[in-house]
């Protein structure tokens, strides 16, 4: 935008005819495109602006010293700096001037018309002081052009350009040219404002309208079905106190996340649309082009229509997932929402499958491994009692051995009736000798049940032996069977905690059939692209205004 025009100041000057008879010659006029400066004070209105000093046909008056000493009073009074004061003298040297002191350079240069500190006084003096301009022959002045002292000084230097404008301004020809100004700045102001609001029509009212237009007239209403659900974690009788987050919301985020992930992935959407016809539905004729499906249409651009049309967010502090599907029409709303909760439902159960599959494998085999070596072990034992002919080891062994016990009573008892006849003078010979064969065939029945307790009759296994081997096979039919048991238990914890690993869908908010179109929100888009506009023209202008104020600067 271009800068407001500065206001012109005008310096008005009064000059009084000389009082001699014959009228002096008018004062030559300013040269155009001469600059005009203001008195560092204003003149009361029967000043002039040159204290005594009074024109008289080109001639002036010097000051009275009552004048001087209080116009160099007035100039202490001013505060000017030491810096000021050393220009002006360097302004009065340039132009001329001898003066006694700072103050009495500034003085005279103000009594000559010159404001030593006017920024083109300044900017020649710099200029002489870098390049010392080249001397020129003296003109002769023009008639009122130069004041002389008496000894032929001139105390203004020769040039039209040193004197004050010479010009008189009448009130009206300043209210004129104040209107002037106004006039301008008010076009400048006008022509300003028409150009931002052409760009503002252009960048954002425009656009504007156009996407209100969309919205209200061409925009396919758009019916969207909300459901609410969440991750739950089964509840076993060994979970209790396994987990430092059960119970808690995040016990469970990383499921939720999963399934939020898995709801908005392209294999979500080519499962929807190979079981209800996603693409068709979004190809038909009545959708509005800028959301319609092109027949045969890629997976992507489906997707990215999927993307738009099916919102998921999970919520981390109450664990639950917030589903929003919208369609063209209500009832399939509602069966888009209800197959991707089934989706989303078999996804939880996938994935913990792989896990529990695990832990019951382990345990099933373990389980189907002990019980097939207790059943080779009880054949093993079959086996043996089959071939040996012995049922019960430990009951042939018993009653083996109370034959045995019951032969060594009897031969106990002969063995005393013996002594008996022996201790007789004259026993009975007889008597004698047949208590020894008793004695000797009870001793045989004892040594043959002993022998065949070691050695069979067949010399084949003994007793012992067939014993030994039975009782090795019922041990080991023993351990087989606890490691059986174990194994069973073993079955059962895994059971009990696969069931616990078991995740499943807990549907709050079941998916309803709106009655109503959801999409377009034709007050609220419109609103929000207003501002989307408007933010980008802002942020373009601004980046425009700053590079030209770089390249201009």
């Amino acid at each position: 935008m271009n800068n407001p025009p500065k206001a012109t100041r005008f310096r008005v000057r009064r000059v009084e005819a000389p009082p001699a008879p014959a009228p002096a010659p008018a004062p030559a006029p300013a040269p155009a495109g001469a600059s005009q400066t203001d008195l560092p004070f204003a003149p009361a209105p029967e000043d002039d602006g040159f204290g005594g000093l009074k024109l008289r046909g080109g001639a002036s008056a010097p000051a009275s010293p009552a004048d001087t000493d209080a116009a160099l009073a007035a100039i202490r009074t001013e505060g000017l700096s030491a810096r000021q004061l050393r220009l002006a003298r360097r302004i009065a040297l340039r132009h001329g001037i001898d003066a006694t002191s700072d103050e009495e350079a500034v003085f005279l240069l103000r009594r000559k018309g010159i404001d030593p500190f006017q920024r083109e006084n300044i900017l020649g003096l710099v200029e002489e002081s870098a390049e010392p301009p080249a001397p020129a022959a003296p003109a002769a002045p023009a008639a009122g052009s130069a004041l002389e002292k008496p000894g032929g000084k001139a105390l203004v230097p020769a040039g039209p350009t040193n004197l004050p404008s010479t010009q008189v301004l009448s009130e009206n020809d300043r209210a004129r040219a104040i209107i002037d100004m106004q006039r301008d700045i008010v076009r400048r102001r006008r022509r300003n404002f028409t150009l931002l609001m052409m760009r503002l029509a252009f960048f954002v009212f425009l656009p504007t309208f156009f996407a209100g237009w969309y919205f209200y007239k061409l925009a396919t209403p758009f019916y969207a079905t909300k459901s609410e659900f969440q991750i739950q974690q089964s509840e076993g009788a060994g979970g209790i106190g396994s987990s430092f987050l059960k119970g808690t919301t995040f016990a469970n985020s990383q499921d939720a996340i999963a399934v939020q992930g898995y709801l908005q992935s392209r294999e979500a959407m080519l499962r929807l649309d190979e079981s209800l016809g996603y693409k068709d539905h979004f190809s038909q004729d009545f959708v509005d082009p800028l959301q319609r499906l092109e027949p045969g249409a890629t997976n992507e651009a489906a997707y990215k229509l999927y993307k738009r049309n099916v919102k998921i967010a999970y919520d981390p502090t109450e664990g639950i997932v917030k589903m929003e599907v919208s369609a063209v029409d209500p009832a399939t709303s509602q069966k888009f929402s209800e197959a991707l909760l089934t989706f989303a439902e078999e996804q939880v159960d996938n994935l913990t499958h792989r896990v529990r599959e695990d832990q019951m494998k382990g345990a099933r085999d373990s389980y189907a491994d002990a019980e097939m070596k207790v059943k080779d072990a009880e054949q093993k034992v079959l086996d043996l009692q089959t071939k040996l002919g012995v049922l019960d080891p430990k009951a042939e062994t018993g009653l083996v051995m109370g034959q045995v016990a019951e032969l060594e009573g009897q031969l106990r008892l002969k063995e005393l009736e013996l002594s008996q006849l022996l201790d007789n003078a004259k026993p009975n010979q007889a008597r004698v000798d047949g208590v020894k064969g008793d004695i000797t065939r009870i001793q045989g029945q004892i040594d043959s049940l002993r022998a065949s307790m070691t050695q069979d009759e067949n010399s084949t296994l003994s007793l012992a032996q067939i014993t030994g081997q039975l009782r090795i096979a019922e041990t080991e039919l023993q351990t087989r069977q606890l490691m059986l048991s174990k194994a069973l238990e073993q079955q059962e914890a895994a059971r009990i905690e696969a069931n616990r690993q078991v995740r499943y869908l807990s549907v709050s908010v079941a998916p309803v059939a709106p009655d109503e179109p959801t999409y377009p929100r034709a007050f609220e888009d419109t609103a929000l692209a207003f501002l989307v506009f408007a933010g980008i023209y802002l942020m373009m202008s601004l980046t425009a205004s700053i590079l030209r104020e770089q390249v201009t600067a």
